[in-house]
């Protein structure tokens, strides 16, 4: 299928999502340029059932070139938070939702054995062999209704190196039968790398400080999550 104008629905959610953004704050609305952008990307999202900027370009009959997409894609990161914060109101409103469960769980995307320059990509755990793979982890943060459930939420983990490097050394001492005493002292967190569950909460933090009108019927998560700290702070 190829794409010539866009849908009505889409610009219907193209100005909604303009709207919503004004209201969270005043400088953060969409130019002309970011609304016919966003508008071809959900177009073309639905049409190709793909983000792939070769897709959407072929899509347009040229009309838009994947140099030009991908360039527009690089905005400021916290345009980007704005943008999903302003489209979850505007689906909440959609639908009239008051009441949701907030959902939290992680998810491993695995990448080639050699990536200098993936954000984030450090050795994960196979659950299919037990060895490692290559890979970037991510906290996702999901809102769950009767009608509709929506990804409210996002940030990528990685590992402190310090405390990586902490448990590869320990590991090989308690191997070789060094007593607890005589092993290096664990390193002091590092708020650049932050814990799963720390992310976590900022994420539950951000959706209930833009979305305060709702009811959040509870908070669920596996047991990773499962610490005092994150329980108590989740229930405040």
């Amino acid at each position: 299928m190829l794409i010539g104008e866009t849908l009505p629905f889409v610009n219907a959610y193209i100005e909604e999502l303009d709207r919503t953004l004004r209201t969270l704050d005043p400088g953060a609305g969409l130019s002309s340029i970011r609304k016919g952008w966003l508008g071809f990307c959900v177009l073309a999202v639905i049409v190709t059932n793909s983000v792939c900027w070769k897709r959407f370009e072929r899509a347009s009959l040229g009309r838009w070139h994947h140099p030009r997409l991908s360039w527009l894609f690089r905005q400021p990161q916290r345009f980007w938070q704005s943008v999903l914060h302003a489209s979850v109101v505007v689906l909440l409103e959609r639908y009239r939702i008051t009441e949701v469960m907030v959902v939290l769980d992680d998810s491993d995307k695995l990448r080639c054995k050699t990536t200098t320059r993936i954000y984030k990509a450090h050795k994960l755990k196979d659950k299919t062999s037990g060895g490692t793979v290559n890979g970037q982890s991510v906290v996702l943060l999901l809102v769950v209704t009767p009608l509709v459930t929506i990804p409210a939420g996002m940030e990528f983990y990685g590992p402190d190196p310090a405390m990586t490097a902490w448990h590869k050394l320990t590991k090989a001492l308690k191997k070789q039968g060094v007593p607890p005493k005589e092993r290096p002292p664990k390193p002091s967190p590092n708020p650049l790398y932050p814990t799963k569950q720390a992310i976590g909460l900022r994420l539950l933090r951000d959706f209930c400080t833009h979305c305060p009108h709702l009811r959040i019927r509870g908070v669920l998560a596996d047991t990773l999550y499962g610490t005092s700290d994150f329980l108590d702070t989740a229930s405040a």
